[in-house]
């Protein structure tokens, strides 16, 4: 049963962007933020609070939010991996937070530094802490149908993760093939077992497109009923910890699918595909998006 309509987690300002070697004025990210919540996203990862030392791109994380235009009904999230984060992003004054794991010991080793039993019990005071500062938190799984160290990853080990996550208080849990090599029957079996114990809206997709498979996949987990989609505007992204994993699936190619699917987005496409077009001219580059460069022919 496909859902009606469908929420666009929008990453492109956050996990878009962290993997660019170019470090954009705060001005130009504040304009690519502000550009997205006009064309009708309503859910926005505008940050991170994480150590420029690893991550210069975020470094400017706390004056953006500061001088955020923030639009009525939008929400605008900060990526907190440990408790320094959570205060920062406190101050900063953040809607929603949210925390990544892993369902990879091998890559949660190489990206945080620690065994997934490890990153499972730094959380759990920050998610309590930020619940108890009235935010809510919502949770990342990486490499759940694959990673670059270990290969195959099992549905059940992202099912354990999953639901320790849920139990520490994460409202929802965004299921990320970090590295892009899902394939629609691979995402079918893990969407299978998760769903005989965590209810459908407690989960949301994350494809990378790597291979060309990500609209593949996202429209298995619609087919699931999965009505939460991550995308990234451009199809910016990447991993810098997974070689050779391309970006994000492009916000303009989701959003066109699901207009043609009769799924309500609310979302603006022309108004999407320029927002885009200006930060990809902002890096020197062109679009990832195949309805961005369609439309920009069609346009000529």
């Amino acid at each position: 049963m496909l859902p009606s309509s469908v929420k666009i987690v929008e990453v492109g300002p956050r996990d878009g962007l962290q993997n660019e070697q170019q470090v954009l004025p705060l001005a130009a990210k504040l304009q690519l933020i502000d550009e997205l919540a006009n064309a009708g996203l309503k859910y926005i990862e505008a940050g991170s609070f994480v150590s420029p030392k690893w991550v210069p791109q975020m470094a400017n994380s706390h004056e953006l939010f500061q001088q955020l235009n923030k639009q009525s009904g939008v929400i605008y999230s900060a990526l907190t991996p440990n408790m320094h984060g959570l205060q920062s992003a406190l101050t900063a004054k953040v809607d929603e937070v949210a925390i990544f794991g892993a369902a990879s010991e091998s890559f949660s080793m190489r990206n945080i530094n620690c065994s997934i039993a490890e990153s499972l019990l730094r959380f759990e005071p920050v998610i309590e802490y930020a619940i108890a500062n009235g935010l809510k938190v919502r949770g990342y799984v990486s490499c759940v149908l694959g990673c670059p160290y270990e290969g195959e990853i099992s549905p059940q080990k992202v099912l354990q993760v999953t639901q320790q996550m849920l139990a520490m208080g994460c409202y929802e849990i965004s299921l990320g093939d970090t590295v892009g090599v899902g394939t629609p029957l691979k995402t079918a079996k893990l969407l299978d077992t998760l769903l005989q114990h965590i209810a459908v809206d407690k989960l949301a997709a994350h494809f990378h497109d790597t291979y060309g498979q990500a609209l593949a996949n996202i429209l298995i987990a619609l087919q699931h009923g999965i009505g939460v989609i991550d995308s990234s505007v451009a199809g910016l992204g990447g991993c810098p910890y997974a070689k050779g994993a391309a970006g994000n699936v492009a916000t303009e190619d989701v959003v066109y699918m699901l207009n043609g699917m009769d799924i309500v987005t609310g979302i603006d496409l022309p108004a999407l595909v320029s927002a885009g077009q200006n930060i990809m001219l902002r890096l020197g580059r062109t679009s990832q998006s195949k309805v961005a460069q369609a439309m920009s022919v069609v346009k000529q």
